[in-house]
């Protein structure tokens, strides 16, 4: 059984239809299904050709757009929503459109449809098929923006970060970069196909939608972009992030130096006057151990110098 179906008319009005024929008496008939339903297979190879039907049962998508016969075989990714799932688990809508008939194919939930089915309850559904598309692009592309500005946003708190120098390297610092990963992954082929039915010269397609598709397509590219800057910036804050954790094990290792530096001269000191023989130098002089620690101060100053005269401090 589908999800819902309605049978949508030039007003925007809908209807449940009671047959179940492919299309109704509206406008076109809208068919959402879920792609865990058994009854679906055999309900596609039914009604529809062979390629559209294979298409709308693939297991694994990737965004497409192209003409069959007088209809198109659509796939579209969107930001996933439901409760404990990642976001950059993007969801994917399978779909075959014809001027009569708008069959959407589901595997997790996608709200930007149970956003057109909400409409369709109230009487408000778009009026034909390529505003169906058109309504249904733009939902999906805004959620994508959100969840993009809000990984630009993560990322510029992580530039800020950098101005503090005892900051740490923030720990979701690889799961952004991930995420920036993932996403543009799936919208990259996304914003070719927008691009291709924004060009389409079908009926099924009229001018002014196909404008509003192309500015869609053109916000999709606009995403795209920035996705690939925000890698190229999370790897420069991780560079950076790197030079600086390098930077103090240098300066912790120069310390050691010099310290090694001066103290192995007098570390040789104490170990000779420490030699328990006879014919040591001040044994029987009770200001000798006063002498040698005046010394040993005087070497370390000298040793000092050296290292200043040297550049070395």
């Amino acid at each position: 059984m589908p999800i819902c179906v309605f049978d949508i008319y030039n007003d925007g009005t809908a209807q449940v239809p009671e047959d179940d024929g492919l299309t109704g008496p509206g406008r076109y008939r809208w068919w959402h299904y879920d792609l865990s339903d058994p009854a679906l297979a055999p309900w596609v190879a039914t009604h529809l050709p062979a390629i559209p039907a294979g298409a709308l049962l693939q297991p694994e998508t990737r965004p497409r757009c192209d003409e069959y016969e007088d209809g198109l075989i659509l796939n579209l990714r969107g930001i996933n929503l439901n409760e404990g799932q990642q976001a950059d688990q993007m969801v994917s809508i399978r779909m075959w459109v014809t001027d009569a008939v708008v069959i959407t194919v589901r595997m997790r939930r996608v709200f930007a449809i149970d956003e057109l089915r909400t409409l369709a309850t109230q009487n408000n559904a778009p009026h034909q098929p390529s505003a169906f598309l058109e309504a249904l692009v733009s939902r999906l592309t805004a959620r994508v923006q959100t969840e993009v500005a809000r990984l630009a946003d993560r990322t510029a708190f992580y530039e800020t970060d950098l101005e503090d120098l005892s900051t740490l390297p923030p720990k979701d610092l690889p799961v952004t970069r991930r995420s920036t990963i993932k996403l543009e992954r799936y919208l990259s082929p996304q914003r070719s196909a927008l691009e291709r039915l924004a060009q389409l010269d079908l009926p099924l397609v009229p001018d002014v939608d196909s404008m509003k598709l192309r500015e869609l397509a053109n916000r999709t590219a606009i995403v795209v972009e920035e996705l690939e800057a925000l890698q190229e910036r999370i790897v420069t804050v991780q560079d950076e992030h790197d030079n600086q954790v390098a930077q103090r094990q240098a300066r912790h290792g120069y310390v050691l130096s010099i310290a090694a530096a001066v103290f192995l001269p007098l570390g040789f000191l104490t170990g000779l006057f420490g030699v328990n023989v006879g014919g040591m130098p001040g044994v029987d002089d009770p200001r000798a151990f006063a002498i040698l620690c005046l010394a040993m101060v005087g070497l370390a100053a000298i040793m000092l110098a050296v290292l200043k005269w040297l550049r070395w401090l």
